[in-house]
């Protein structure tokens, strides 16, 4: 909940790029305030707390879970950490936003869901994508019919790499490969459009080490659409977007995720580019799902209506669809999803 005063008061956990990406945003929305910041290492947290101005910094998750002044945490650690680190600012009765992929497979996914319903507390996936406003307007343009009945959907992220095997997105210990940190994109947006697909088919490249370097799946749904997603960390992509329907296209010709303009083509018209609002301010901000935190925290809601948990529990089960048909495993994931050392499993 936000404080009385209309304040939201954030702690950070972790320090690397897209935390202090996120600080930096957050740092200038109004009525934020970030007053903790935690690391498994004490230096790293006090370097990042002078960087930005914390008042605290933590050289351990426990600390910061359990302070009492925080009300939200931005969980920002490799994904394979999230169900550790999310389930233990939940159960101390922090709120939790917690970075993308949401988990490392829809098990642990269900049993944060299941943690924050119990305990009566905000959790929501740090999709920015579905906060961004252009994509919200396309996603109501598609929705309101402006191309007619979705048909297809295609969208691609790469990377061009080389990633060394000791790069995290090499590493399977920390959930690499192309598919979790870049596909749940595209894998994202045809979601938003058209929810959980009938069926999920998947060819990948695999690593040395057993993760996949470039993947490729094709999704279906009942309603005879199908969506062709791909990502890659050997080859760079335009990360671009198509949506197609009955009497129409959307195109989006770079950054789909954070689209400065898309282009709607229409039968018998003239092409139409929507641009963004530059009131909107940059394109990769991530300023506007700290906004939708901080609404729903002043709200009194538990989850956001703009990324909603049943949504992120439905990905997740595309994206351990998709890897259980390329063959990617991560050490000491059981068939069930459980891994040695996770927190006791909780039913939804």
């Amino acid at each position: 909940m936000a404080r009385d005063d209309g304040r939201v008061r954030w702690g950070i956990l972790a320090t690397g790029g897209i935390a202090a990406s996120f600080t930096a945003d957050l740092v200038d929305l109004p009525d934020a305030e970030v007053v903790a910041v935690a690391s498994r290492s004490e230096e790293s947290a006090k370097a990042f707390a002078e960087r930005f101005g914390i008042p605290r910094a933590y050289g351990g998750w426990r600390a910061l879970a359990e302070d009492e002044d925080v009300d939200v945490v931005y969980v920002a650690t490799p994904h394979s950490a999230h169900r550790v680190a999310a389930g233990m600012c939940l159960e101390a009765g922090r709120g939790v936003l917690c970075e993308k992929p949401f988990t490392l497979n829809v098990r642990e996914a269900e049993e944060l869901v299941a943690l924050a319903r119990r305990r009566g507390r905000f959790l929501m996936e740090a999709m920015w994508m579905y906060c961004n406003p252009l994509v919200r307007r396309l996603a109501q343009m598609v929705g309101d019919g402006a191309i007619g009945d979705v048909r297809t959907v295609q969208a691609d992220f790469g990377l061009a790499g080389p990633f060394p095997p000791s790069h995290r997105l090499r590493d399977p210990e920390q959930g690499g490969g192309a598919l979790l940190d870049l596909g749940v994109y595209p894998v994202s947006f045809a979601q938003l459009l058209l929810g959980e697909p009938s069926d999920v088919t998947g060819r990948a490249v695999l690593s040395e080490e057993g993760v996949d370097l470039q993947t490729g799946a094709l999704l279906s749904w009942e309603s005879g659409a199908i969506a062709s997603v791909h990502c890659s960390i050997v080859g760079g992509t335009a990360t671009s977007a198509s949506v197609t329907g009955s009497q129409g296209r959307i195109d989006i010709p770079n950054g789909f995720f954070f689209p400065d303009h898309f282009v709607l083509h229409r039968d018998g018209r003239e092409p139409q580019t929507v641009a963004a609002d530059p009131a909107d301010g940059p394109r990769n901000s991530l300023r506007h799902e700290a906004a939708e935190v901080m609404r729903a925290l002043r709200a009194g809601e538990t989850e956001s209506p703009l990324v909603p948990l049943d949504g992120t529990l439905a990905v997740m089960r595309t994206l351990d669809a998709i890897r259980e048909r390329v063959g990617v495993r991560y050490p000491g994931e059981d068939g069930d999803g459980h891994r040695d050392g996770d927190l006791v499993a909780t039913p939804v």
